[in-house]
């Protein structure tokens, strides 16, 4: 199993309108991207995030599965629209349990 992690930092002007279309449409991907096993979508509530602000969470089967989601024309809509207008730093991390 593959399990896929970003972690998002907002522009300092993001609205919340904004914010929460982004954790809406990503939570949405479940429906629409039969790769996915699970995925969660939510807002940080410790210090300890160095200023990160949301974190996602993604299961799949294998790697296929994982580069199946990257390319997907939903997941690339969520990005170029939604994500990449608003986020200031973004970091991913992927790893096989």
């Amino acid at each position: 199993m593959i399990v896929h992690i970003v972690l998002f930092k907002w522009k300092e002007k993001t609205s919340s309108e904004d914010i929460n279309a982004v954790v809406k449409s990503l939570q949405g991907l479940k429906e629409k991207i039969p790769q996915i096993i699970e995925l969660s979508c939510g807002k940080n509530f410790t210090e300890r995030a160095k200023g990160f602000h949301h974190g996602l969470v993604v299961k799949f089967s294998d790697r296929n599965a994982l580069e199946t989601y990257a390319n997907h024309p939903e997941h690339l809509a969520v990005v170029h629209q939604l994500i990449l207008p608003t986020v200031e730093d973004i970091i991913a991390l992927d790893y096989e349990i």
